[in-house]
């Protein structure tokens, strides 16, 4: 039997400018039904589910890697964090914000925020989804600079074995 690999969002920080038009996509994506028209209309805080970090001479988003053997779903306690298609989801019912999650995450990929249901606001973990509601992640549709893109690491892995086998038949 084949492992397929998930597939993720992966940014080349030598495009990304830090211009965050990667986080108000994903926040736009994820709330369609709290912004009307414009960021500028939006009342409730702008929760990306990937964040920007910026050091000295460079700059990224950070986000989930999809990992096979994810640290962060065996850490939940309350199993709210599962794999739906091939992509990690939290399940917002059954988060109640330990942060084993996010203390597991190698990648830091993982942020508790508040969430507000109704009356109820409740801190939960934040995770990327890859949009699976969409054809493709809001992030990379966003970047202008072209500074994400999808990553398939089974079509990758086949490729460079297509590639390998192409260079050994031109040397034989």
């Amino acid at each position: 039997m084949e492992n397929l690999l998930s597939s993720f969002v992966i940014a080349n920080n030598e495009k990304c400018t830090g211009c965050r038009a990667c986080e108000v996509a994903c926040f736009a994506s994820h709330n369609k039904d709290k912004v009307s028209h414009t960021v500028g209309s939006v009342s409730v805080p702008i929760t990306p589910r990937l964040y920007l970090v910026r050091l000295e001479d460079t700059c990224m988003p950070i986000q989930c890697k999809q990992c096979e053997d994810a640290p962060c779903m065996g850490s939940c306690s309350a199993s709210a964090i599962t794999k739906v298609d091939g992509v990690m989801m939290v399940n917002e019912k059954l988060c109640y914000g330990c942060k084993t999650c996010m203390m597991a995450c190698p990648f830091g990929a993982i942020e508790l925020l508040p969430h507000t249901n109704g009356q109820e606001t409740k801190i939960l973990a934040y995770k990327c989804d890859r949009c699976i509601e969409d054809s493709e992640p809001a992030c990379i549709k966003a970047c202008p600079h072209e500074a994400l893109r999808f990553v398939n690491p089974n079509e990758e892995a086949k490729d460079k074995k297509i590639k390998a086998a192409m260079a050994l038949r031109l040397t034989v």
